[in-house]
């Protein structure tokens, strides 16, 4: 098992040894505001989260809160290494081979809950998610502090998640004392959740990590749900997710229907028409990264109505098609 340990927990060493100065004394300040109680938005891999100790329910009551976010769904853990990973988790050997294959990294991984994480962090669940982000500014913050860190998205619940630390800021306004600013994250979806408490491991949502890549590394078909209470377990699978304020509509480049409204696109492929806005992405890769992003603009275009190109399901292409159809309240 100390193998696995090294693996993960060094290369997160590495990362947070990577900070820039003046990035370190913005996360030695979070850390403070962490360890007292506060909130903290900070950049992940994936999207900006909102921050609080994991192990304090006054403080995790705050991001339910600031969010508007419904107290049933449950937030994901961050952790520094592995270590920290086993005091809020009961780990088995299955588990550690995702987290020696793909920590730090987008992958978020649901274990049973050991007593020490208050049922408020977890939904009330007997389980948790926990990850290990491969951001320095976030693996700085949780070393830091010397605590997990919960952190959904920081954005008002069932919005698009925020990419960057402006977007945070437009959303929360004050109410958190600090955004930590590291620049556009690299993934613009979040973190694959991945159930491991069972005799199969079952994707409860995916992310960064494929259903491909999980059954590569584990020699076994990683199964999808058909459980509502297993489904329950994951954070971002039971409401209305990453909604503009204009209805978006999923469809084929060239199925965009005739409008008599104004309509924007955004897709990989030209759409058929003529949109009053448009985005249009180099691959799935760069639809994902930029999905959120795009979103917001297009919502500002005047268009009435949003068409998004619906991606195939292979590689990332499964996270995001998830994504726009929450998006589309589907």
């Amino acid at each position: 098992m100390s193998s696995f340990k090294d693996g993960a927990t060094e290369r997160a060493a590495r990362k947070i040894a990577s900070l820039s100065p003046e990035l370190r004394s913005l996360t030695e300040e979070g850390a403070r505001i962490i360890k007292s109680g506060g909130l903290v938005a900070f950049p992940t891999e994936t999207v900006y989260g909102l921050g609080a100790n994991a192990l304090d329910p006054d403080a995790v009551a705050s991001i339910y809160e600031a969010k508007g976010r419904p107290s049933d769904n449950p937030l994901i853990l961050h952790v520094s290494s592995v270590e920290m990973a086993e005091r809020v988790v009961e780990i088995n050997a299955r588990a550690l081979l995702l987290i020696d294959a793909f920590w730090p990294g987008p992958l978020s991984v649901v274990l049973p809950a050991k007593d020490i994480v208050p049922p408020r962090t977890r939904g009330g669940l007997p389980t948790a998610a926990v990850r290990m982000p491969d951001s320095a500014p976030a693996l700085a913050l949780i070393e830091m502090s010397g605590l997990p860190i919960a952190a959904p998205s920081a954005n008002i619940s069932g919005r698009p998640s925020p990419t960057d630390a402006q977007t945070v800021r437009s959303d929360m306004g004050d109410r958190i004392p600090l955004v930590i600013d590291g620049g556009d994250t690299r993934f613009g979806v979040e973190s694959t959740v991945v159930d491991m408490t069972g005799e199969h491991a079952v994707l409860l949502r995916p992310g960064g990590v494929s259903k491909e890549d999980l059954e590569k590394t584990l020699d076994e078909e990683v199964l999808l749900p058909q459980d509502q209470q297993i489904i329950k377990r994951s954070p971002g699978t039971r409401y209305r997710h990453y909604a503009p304020s204009v209805p978006l509509v999923l469809c084929a480049a060239h199925l965009v229907p005739e409008e008599s409204r104004k309509w924007a696109w955004m897709g990989i492929k030209e759409p058929g028409g003529t949109p009053c806005a448009a985005v249009l992405f180099k691959n799935k890769a760069e639809y994902a990264k930029g999905l959120f992003r795009a979103l917001r603009m297009l919502e500002k275009s005047g268009a009435e109505v949003i068409y998004a190109e619906s991606p195939d399901e292979a590689g990332i292409g499964r996270a995001l098609k998830d994504r726009l159809e929450r998006a589309a309240g589907k």
